[in-house]
Parts: C-alpha cells; sequence; structure tokens
C-alpha cells in the first residue's frame, strides 16, 4: 500500500510497529518495554477488589469520598482524552519517541509535560478514593514511583532529540506541579 501525497510516511504501518515494540525489547527492554509492563500491571491491578474492604473496619466508606473519588477518576479520564489528542501521531507507549516525531509543547503538553501520565495518576486517585482500599493506595503509590522513572527516561531520549526540550522542561512542570518524585524541571 503507497501512502497518498498527504498521508505522513508512515500511514500504512501498524501502530505497534511505528511505535517500536518488538519480541526483542520485551526481552532486553531496548526501547522501555519494561517500564510499560509495569505501568500496564499496576494499571489492570486496580480491578481487583479493594482490600481490605471499608466495611471489615467497622464503618460505611463516606459516600462523599466515593462520589469524589469518581469524578476525579472521570476528570482523569477527560485529561487523558486531551492529551491523546494533543499528541497526535506523536504518541507512544514506550519511553523512546518515535523516530522523527515532533515535540508536543501545546494543548495538554502546554500544561504539564507529562499529561497522560497525570490523568492515569489522578484516575487511580479517584479509584483509591472511590474504593477506600489500602491496596489501591498502594498501586497509587507504585504507579507514581513508576510513572516517575519512565518520564525520566523518556525526557533524557527527548532531551537527546529535541535541542528546544531543556528550555520547556524548565518551564513546565512535569507530571504533578511542586510534587517532589512527580515534578523536576532538570534532569
Amino acid at each position: 500500500m503507497t501512502p497518498s501525497p498527504k498521508s505522513p510516511p508512515d500511514a500504512g504501518v501498524s501502530p505497534l510497529r511505528r511505535w517500536g515494540l518488538s519480541w526483542g525489547g520485551w526481552r532486553d527492554n531496548r526501547r522501555g518495554e519494561w517500564w510499560l509492563l509495569a505501568q500496564l500491571l499496576l494499571i489492570a491491578a486496580h480491578l481487583l477488589p479493594p482490600w481490605p474492604a471499608p466495611g471489615s473496619w467497622g464503618y460505611a466508606w463516606p459516600l462523599p469520598l466515593a462520589l469524589g473519588g469518581a469524578v476525579l477518576f472521570l476528570v482523569g479520564m477527560g485529561l487523558a482524552l486531551q492529551g491523546f489528542l494533543s499528541l497526535g501521531a506523536s504518541l507512544s507507549p514506550l519511553p523512546e519517541p518515535i523516530p522523527g516525531a515532533a515535540l508536543v509543547t501545546s494543548g495538554a503538553y502546554g500544561r504539564c509535560r507529562h499529561p497522560l501520565y497525570q490523568a492515569v495518576l489522578l484516575c487511580s486517585l479517584g479509584v483509591t478514593l472511590a474504593l477506600g482500599s489500602l491496596l489501591h493506595l498502594g498501586l497509587l503509590l507504585a504507579l507514581g514511583a513508576v510513572l516517575g522513572g519512565k518520564a525520566r527516561r523518556e525526557e533524557r531520549a527527548l532531551a537527546s532529540t529535541h535541542p528546544d526540550y531543556a528550555a520547556y522542561r524548565h518551564s513546565t512542570a512535569a507530571i504533578i506541579p511542586r510534587l517532589p518524585w512527580l515534578d523536576w524541571r532538570e534532569l
């Protein structure tokens, strides 16, 4: 299939191939596949039931907290959609940028450098509050650690690929503004 003149050069290529996913990468982590795997496992673990169940503590989980958590989850989903749409063809689930992809610094990326990670953490916080689960609080903290590490690897690659990344990094919050480990302005 030959791309039309208006199509990007990789229009006929599957997203998995364009992102650089390969069996070899899953074995040796060449493009940061292990960061992605850890992220996906932690996100999937949010489907586990609350533990310990709030009722086992002898009281019902407060409805305002449960509703507030549900609202945070929905806000996180909206922010994720905004991040996906802002990133467009530069989207990759791996911490290595797609070769030749443009650096996106507007839209959701004008608010923070990693709005998709911010959205995932907001959804995780929403689930934690909605369920009142210590297990899910642990998953939220682990997800914060994994996404912080993944973002740092991603930024090293972006800084070596895009000369103007240093100025963007200096002026824009990483994931959560002013929160240690999730906001750094220098590497």
